[in-house]
């Protein structure tokens, strides 16, 4: 059979018969791949461990007639085993994964940016396990604006979505697909407070100092704002998010909108 090779992140495994399982993977050159892995799930396996989700891996693939096979892989990064440890950090990673097999839905097609969001979003997750600059969440929150950017659906943080208008405005309407001037404002959408609509363009575009000048609160509505942004945008809420804890931010609730 005919074969290739390429470096991945799993997303996803499901169980497959008795001993099998399939790999559902975003890859640097291949797009979204489904392949099998025999015999992973016995004790015997030299690579199941290696089948991970958050596991980054250089795989071989065996081309099949339905699905591929993975016949060799070689961990590059063991990002599961840390992730596992730290429940606040595992579940931002598993909206992350998610989030990837969302936005990309057809498989085998090339989509280089996703995937290299979806790496480095991983080891700045991982890295502050170490460091402790960042938040579990600011990384999400980061991750989750610029991976539906990268998809088409950027936020309008500078100019009412609606009519143009030059901001900052006031106000931010998901279902509109950013800030609003007040003219424009759709009934109930509520206020932002100032600065939040600036931090949430630092998000975008990975300027970590600027997000530092962020307080609690700040941080927190923002994250509101990603959730119901990211809800909308794709159709349906992410499964994931719901099991994320936001303590630490250390702010109360201040934006929870309703997505439809």
């Amino acid at each position: 059979m005919p074969t290739y090779r390429d470096e991945a992140v799993v997303l996803r495994t499901h169980k497959l018969g008795e001993a099998d399982r399939i790999i559902t993977l975003l890859s640097r050159r291949h797009g979204k791949i489904r392949a099998v892995a025999r015999g992973v799930r016995r004790t015997s396996s030299k690579f199941g461990a290696r089948l991970e989700p958050f596991s980054h891996v250089d795989l071989q693939f065996a081309t099949g007639r339905t699905l591929d096979i993975i016949t060799e892989a070689v961990t590059l990064h063991a990002w599961s085993e840390p992730l596992c440890a730290d429940y606040g950090r595992y579940t931002v990673g598993q909206v992350m994964l998610e989030t990837a097999d969302r936005l990309v839905s057809v498989e085998k097609e090339p989509a280089p940016p996703q995937y290299r969001l979806l790496a480095g979003a991983l080891y700045a997750l991982i890295s502050g396990t170490h460091d402790g600059e960042r938040p579990a969440t600011m990384v999400m929150d980061s991750y989750l604006l610029r991976a539906l950017a990268t998809s088409g659906f950027a936020p309008s943080l500078d100019a009412c979505t609606a009519c143009g208008e030059a901001g900052p405005h006031e106000a931010f309407s998901p279902a509109a697909g950013g800030s609003v001037c007040r003219r424009c404002r759709p009934p109930g959408t509520p206020l932002v407070r100032p600065g939040t609509l600036a931090y949430l363009g630092a998000l975008i575009s990975g300027d970590w100092p600027a997000t530092r000048a962020a307080d609690p609160t700040t941080q927190r509505q923002a994250s509101g704002l990603v959730a119901a942004f990211a809800g909308w945008h794709l159709e349906r809420g992410l499964r994931t998010l719901d099991q994320v804890d936001r303590s630490d931010t250390g702010a109360p609730d201040t934006y929870a909108p309703r997505l439809r």
